[in-house]
C-alpha cells in the first residue's frame, strides 16, 4: 500500500497552478444542480436575445419539450450505472479490481494507472469506460493515501478517448447508411467510412499524444500533504457492504428467490441474441448492448436472483443526482436546438472559416455548443447542417469536418459536469475539487486536438 503522498507530492509549479484552479472551483462553482439551473437561465436569456425563434413562448415550449425528451437517455444512463455497479460487487470482478489496484507502488503511479485504464476502457466503449474508471479509482483509493479528487480527475480524463474511440457517436453515424444522424449522406449523398475518420493519422495522433503526455503530467499535480483530501475508506467499504438484509423465506417462494436457473435463463437469452447478431453481422456495441452485457454478466456472477436484486438495490443509491439533473440538461438542449440558438453559434464560426481553418473553427464552435448541449454526439444534429455544406463548399474532407465537432465535444466535457455526474456518483465525491484538476485535462486536450485540426486542415 502506498503510504502518504509520495515524492510526486513535493509540489511542482504545475501542482501550485492546480492548487489555484482547485481553490477557484471550490469557491466559485456551485452545486451541480445549481449549476444546471444557472445554465438553464443563461441559455434562455441567450435564446431570447439571439435565436431566430426566441420569442418567450418558443423558449418556454422548447424548454418543456426538452425536459422530457431526455428521459430515454437518462434511464439508459441509470441502467448503465446500476448494472455496472452491481456487476462490480460480484466476487470475481471485485477480486480482479483489487488485484489490479495492488499493482501501483505509489500514489502518483496509482493516479497514472487510473488514467491509462480509463483511457483504454473509453477507447473501447464510453459507457463501459465511465463505470470501469470510477470503480477502479475506488479500489485505488482504498490502497493509497492520496487526494481523491486528483485521482478521480485522472480517471475522468479517460473520457477524452470517447470521440476518437470505437464508440464515437459521430464517426459511427457518418459511416452508417440511413442513420438518422448521418447528415453527410442526407446533405451530400456521401457515406464517410471509418477509414476517413477513426483510422486517419489525425485521429490516431492525438490519442497517442494524450496517452504519452497526460499520465506523467497528472503525476506532477499532487497537492501538498496539508491540502490533500483522501477518500473516506470506511465509507467506501460501508457502501460496498450496503446490501439489504433479507430474511430467509421458506417454502416455494424462497426456493424461487434462490433458483440460479432463473438467472441462467436470462443469461442464455442474452447470449443467444448476441450470438445471432454476430452471426448476421449486425452486432454493434452501443449503449443498449452494454446494458444487456452488464446485466447478463451480473446475473451470472451473482448466481442467485435474490443476490442480484440485493446488489442492484445497493447500487441504486448513486442515481439520485442524475435523475434530478438530467431533465434540466434536456431542457437546455431543447432550447438550444428548437430555438435555433446552436445554429446561430455554429454559423458565426463557419462564417470566418477558410479551407485551412474550418476544422479548427468547427472544433472551437463545438466546445462552445457542448457547454450547453453535452449530448454524446447528439448536438451533431444541430451543428452538422452548417459544417457539412461549409466543408463541401471549401473542399474540406467530410470526415475531418465531422470529427472536428466530435473532438470539441470531448474537450468540453472536461469542464462540463454533465458526463462527470455518473463517475462522481459512483465514486461518492463532489464535483468542485475534481473540476479544479480536470481543467488541466481541458487545457492540454484543447492544445492537442486544436493543433491537430490546424495541421490537418
Amino acid at each position: 500500500m502506498g503510504v502518504g503522498v509520495d515524492a510526486a507530492a513535493k509540489q511542482t509549479g504545475l501542482g501550485r497552478l492546480t492548487t489555484v484552479f482547485v481553490y477557484i472551483f471550490e469557491r466559485l462553482l456551485p452545486d451541480p444542480f445549481v449549476f444546471a439551473v444557472l445554465l438553464s437561465l443563461a441559455t434562455a436569456a441567450l435564446a431570447l436575445g439571439l435565436a431566430p425563434h426566441g420569442a418567450p413562448a418558443d423558449v418556454l415550449t422548447a424548454w418543456y419539450n426538452g425536459l422530457f425528451q431526455i428521459f430515454p437517455f437518462a434511464f439508459q444512463m441509470v441502467l448503465v450505472l446500476v448494472t455496472g455497479y452491481a456487476l462490480s460487487t460480484s466476487r470475481p470482478v471485485a477480486a480482479g479490481l483489487r488485484a489490479l489496484a495492488a499493482l501501483p507502488r505509489s500514489a502518483s503511479h496509482a493516479v497514472a494507472m487510473a488514467m491509462v485504464v480509463g483511457m483504454a476502457a473509453n477507447l473501447v466503449n464510453w459507457g463501459f469506460g465511465l463505470v470501469v474508471s470510477a470503480l477502479f479509482a475506488r479500489e485505488l483509493a482504498r490502497r493509497h493515501v492520496l487526494d481523491f479528487a486528483w485521482l478521480m480527475a485522472a480517471a475522468y480524463a479517460g473520457f477524452l478517448m470517447f470521440p476518437p474511440g470505437l464508440s464515437s457517436s459521430i464517426a459511427l453515424a457518418e459511416a452508417t447508411p440511413g442513420s438518422a444522424l448521418n447528415l453527410t449522406q442526407k446533405i451530400t449523398g456521401q457515406i464517410v467510412p471509418l477509414g476517413d475518420t477513426l483510422l486517419t493519422w489525425w485521429n490516431i495522433l492525438p490519442v497517442v499524444v494524450l496517452f504519452v503526455v497526460l499520465p506523467p503530467l497528472f503525476m506532477r499535480l499532487a497537492p501538498e500533504a496539508a491540502d490533500t483530501v483522501p477518500a473516506d475508506r470506511a465509507r467506501l467499504d460501508a457502501e460496498d457492504r450496503a446490501v439489504v438484509a433479507r430474511p430467509h423465506v421458506p417454502g416455494l417462494a424462497g426456493m424461487l428467490d434462490r433458483a440460479a436457473v432463473l438467472n441462467l435463463a436470462l443469461v442464455a437469452a442474452a447470449a443467444a441474441y448476441f450470438g445471432r447478431a454476430l452471426w448476421l453481422g449486425s452486432f454493434h456495441l452501443d449503449i443498449n448492448a452494454l446494458i444487456l452485457i452488464f446485466l447478463a454478466a451480473g446475473l451470472a456472477l451473482h448466481w442467485r436472483p435474490v443476490a442480484y436484486v440485493d446488489a442492484v438495490q445497493a447500487a441504486a443509491r448513486v442515481t439520485g443526482p442524475l435523475l434530478l439533473q438530467y431533465p434540466l440538461y434536456g431542457g437546455i438542449m431543447g432550447i438550444m436546438t428548437a430555438t435555433g440558438l446552436a445554429g446561430v453559434i455554429a454559423r458565426a464560426f463557419v462564417a470566418i472559416s477558410t479551407p485551412h481553418t474550418l476544422p479548427f473553427w468547427g472544433f472551437i464552435s463545438s466546445i462552445v455548443i457542448s457547454l450547453f448541449v453535452p449530448s454524446g454526439g447528439g448536438h451533431w444534429a444541430v451543428q452538422g447542417p452548417f459544417i457539412v455544406p461549409a466543408a463541401a463548399a471549401l473542399h474540406v474532407g467530410q470526415g475531418l469536418a465531422a470529427m472536428s465537432v466530435a473532438y470539441g465535444e470531448g474537450v468540453a466535457n472536461m469542464i462540463q459536469p454533465f458526463w462527470a455526474l455518473p463517475l462522481l456518483a459512483i465514486a461518492g465525491i463532489g464535483m468542485r475539487r475534481v473540476m479544479g484538476f480536470s481543467v488541466v485535462s481541458f487545457l492540454v486536450s484543447l492544445v492537442v486536438f486544436g493543433g491537430v485540426m490546424l495541421a490537418a486542415g
